[in-house]
């Protein structure tokens, strides 16, 4: 059994769900399927699958090996394209990845354009709360938000998002709008775990103000997502601590306000990051300059929109 083959199989049959997906999409009989996974377990001496007719599961051995596999059937693909002349002509699978809500909202429109423009190339869109590892996972390019750790990833910043504090206009009706971040102590404050996993929020000493602190808030109730965050705090539950761009529709349709603008802290940059080694590939130097000044574009617009609402509402302060 080629070792490529099956390793080709095993990841269609994990990205697939099933034994009988991994053969629809490759063409092949479930039995053959099947005959491949148990060749690749026999190579390298380990169970990767826990499988039924139905389900399969990758073991823990499993799990660190699909990494290894994706990797090198990309660096494979991408030593044959180049060989074919793919530098001229982009072609092949695109893998990116991005968080989740942003990805949704606004990476997922952009990885459509970018295959109308494209006809010859495929997408895989990872949208995953949680920062990959782009060689190890055979990922071509990745939309970070956050700062980044110094690496050997090339990075080309397309703009920044703030971090926000905000309350529906019933809840701060019913409640002393706070005008300092220490008066959080006596508000219900909902915490979104991914953006502040602690019940301290960081903010700044003052509007142009270099310097942090940091403020403990009262909390009831914690979450793992923004959109569970926001929910809540549309409905009048609570503050909560989330980014700019993920409160954009709500600001506009006055469900939401902003809350402490002069303390928040310092805005987090959006980054479009890709391995160098990856560059190389057509598909990939496509989709950075594809992306890039429409990110860009989009960034800027959130801005100018957030800031319009803010000066809307400065001109009619809650009361």
């Amino acid at each position: 059994m080629d070792r490529i083959e099956a390793m080709n199989a095993f990841i269609s049959a994990v990205d697939e769900g099933s034994l009988a997906g991994a053969s629809r999409r490759l063409g092949r009989s479930p039995a053959a399927v099947t005959r491949a996974v148990a060749a690749l377990e026999s190579m390298v001496g380990t169970r990767l699958l826990y499988r039924t007719t139905r389900v399969i599961r990758l073991t823990e051995a499993g799990q660190r090996y699909i990494a290894s596999c994706r990797r090198i059937l990309a660096d494979l693909q991408e030593a044959e394209l180049l060989a074919a002349g793919e530098r001229t002509a982009p072609r092949g699978v695109l893998t990116v990845t991005a968080p989740l809500f942003f990805g949704r909202l606004y990476v997922r429109r952009l990885v459509d354009a970018y295959l109308e423009a494209y006809p010859q190339v495929q997408a895989r869109l990872l949208l995953l709360d949680r920062t990959v590892n782009l060689l190890d996972e055979g990922i071509d390019v990745a939309v970070r938000i956050g700062h980044l750790p110094d690496s050997s990833l090339i990075a080309v910043k397309t703009g920044e998002v703030r971090r926000v504090v905000c309350a529906s206009p019933g809840y701060l009706r019913r409640h002393k709008v706070p005008r300092q971040p220490v008066e959080l102590a006596s508000h219900n404050c909902i915490v979104f775990s991914a953006m502040t996993p602690t019940d301290t929020w960081t903010f700044s000493a003052g509007r142009g103000s270099d310097s942090v602190r940091t403020v403990r808030v009262r909390h009831r109730l914690t979450v793992t997502e923004a959109e569970a965050a926001i929910a809540s705090a549309v409905e009048g539950r609570g503050i909560t601590c989330v980014l700019s761009y993920q409160i954009e529709r709500e600001l506009k349709r006055g469900r939401l306000r902003l809350i402490l603008e002069d303390f928040e802290a310092e805005p987090l940059p959006v980054h479009v990051v890709y391995p160098e080694v990856r560059l190389s590939a057509a598909k990939t130097r496509a989709f950075v300059d594809f992306v890039t000044p429409r990110l860009k574009k989009e960034l800027t617009r959130i801005a100018a929109q957030i800031a319009a609402g803010t000066r809307g509402r400065q001109r009619q302060r809650i009361a």
